[in-house]
């Protein structure tokens, strides 16, 4: 359980360390600059927020490949796939040379990296979650989950501190020059640790029980798409909320204080930082929460958040107040937290064993695509057309009153045996009165 767990949160670590990486707002402005031709107007940032966007296109292809490939051959052949190629994908950026070197073919080139590293990415989250789930104890599902999320957060925040405190120890000059790159070919020696745990466990005890049976999806994509896709909209739309509030408060916001708000840098990734560590701190309690309570709790209570406190969160975010800005920044992590915490155990729970991997990845990779991968940018390009920085607030609101009817609609699998999830014989979930499985 606990190899399958760190291997699982590998992958979402090499994940997030992208992100982290890419998003930190010295490196969204120098990658802006350097791909890219000289600029006589325009954003360098919103330039790499657009490259984000642009890999998010691939992910769906990525999940329609090795979702069903998942479900077919298996979740640790899929995973160690998945984890190689998106951590090369990063440390090539790396290495690329810039637009002054080789002209046009270094935007073009990059493209073509950040789509590879999209493709990947649209196996691997969804085949991780699955990996956990299968193997969690039905009772404790929700904690083992939860350090999905964990390795998320945990990528992220390490990414970000390694840029800033190559920022600050090497100063504008030497990070602009040649330390901007560092920061990339870290996720080579990532991945590799990554692979090698996903290479020392065996497949999941599901995948198995299915093989031995010979219970697997002859035609999985074709089962998953035709039998499943009420749930899978269910999904996306749920989704929408989950990734306008991460994309938000990963991506978005070091940009936004620094190029809207006008903070420094420095201050800037250290509220970044300082929220995604007290994340980091309550998703575990949280996640064991979920197994005694149950997950739409945490699910309804963060859309009804979101709803109500979003426009007051920004409101404090704007102030000139340092303690504003980080109150208002905690009430966006906090409610994204308790999403966090749950949606490992959630997500995968939502189908049955022999389409999951692929039914919960190409409905998580669709949603992400369309919103995830395009909040940075259109947040970013409506600010700059209208002038309102409010405009995250009012997307996160929109995003929230998509997402509640799904949420209220969707089966309480909490301590329901994921080998009996969608089945007559599921026993009923946490709150209806039945012992626990």
């Amino acid at each position: 359980m606990r190899k399958a767990v760190l291997a699982s949160a590998m992958g979402n670590c090499v994940e997030w360390f992208d992100f982290g990486v890419f998003s930190a707002g010295v490196i969204t402005a120098i990658v802006g600059t350097v791909f890219f031709p000289p600029e006589e107007g325009g954003n360098a940032t919103l330039r790499s927020f657009a490259l984000i966007a642009a890999a998010f296109l691939a992910r769906p292809f990525g999940s329609l490949f090795f979702g069903p490939l998942g479900d077919r051959i298996g979740r640790k052949r899929v995973l160690s796939t998945t984890i190689i190629m998106m951590s090369a994908s990063t440390f090539v950026i790396g290495v690329l040379p810039g637009y002054g070197t080789i002209g046009i073919a270094a935007p073009l080139t990059l493209l073509a990296v950040r789509l590879i590293q999209g493709f990947s990415t649209g196996g691997e989250y969804g085949g991780a979650a699955t990996m956990i789930a299968e193997y969690a104890p039905t009772d404790r599902r929700g904690f083992y989950g939860a350090f999905l999320e964990m390795g998320t957060l945990s990528g992220y925040v390490l990414g970000a501190g390694l840029v800033l405190g190559m920022h600050v120890g090497l100063g504008e000059e030497q990070m602009n020059a040649w330390g901007w790159r560092i920061p990339f070919l870290v996720a080579l020696p990532l991945g590799l640790v990554g692979l090698y745990l996903r290479t020392r466990i065996a497949d999941t005890p599901e995948f198995e029980r299915l093989e031995q049976a010979g219970a697997k999806a002859k035609a999985p994509l074709r089962e998953t798409i035709l039998r499943n896709w009420p749930m899978m909209f269910k999904l996306i739309c749920i989704v929408f909320l989950l990734n306008i509030a991460d994309y938000t408060l990963l991506t978005f916001m070091p940009s936004y204080l620094i190029d809207f708000l006008h903070l420094a840098d420095v201050s800037s990734q250290l509220t970044t930082i300082g929220v995604e560590l007290a994340m980091i701190a309550v998703i575990l309690p949280l996640g064991a929460l979920s197994d005694r309570i149950g997950r739409k709790p945490l699910l309804v209570s963060a859309a009804v958040g979101y709803l109500v406190l979003s426009w007051p969160a920004f409101a404090a975010i704007q102030t000139d107040n340092v303690l504003g800005v980080a109150a208002g920044y905690a009430v966006v992590g906090g409610l994204l937290v308790l999403m966090l915490a749950v949606i490992g155990s959630t997500f995968p729970a939502m189908f049955p064993t022999k389409v999951r991997y692929g039914a919960f990845a190409i409905g998580y990779n669709i949603s992400t695509s369309i919103f995830g991968g395009t909040t940075a940018v259109l947040v970013g390009s409506l600010i700059e057309k209208t002038g309102d920085n409010y405009v995250p607030a009012y997307y996160l609101m929109l995003a929230a009153a998509v997402a509640i009817v799904p949420l209220l609609l969707i089966p309480e699998t909490a301590r329901v045996p994921i080998d009996k999830v969608g089945t007559e014989s599921a026993p009923r979930p946490v709150g209806s009165g039945a012992r626990s499985s």
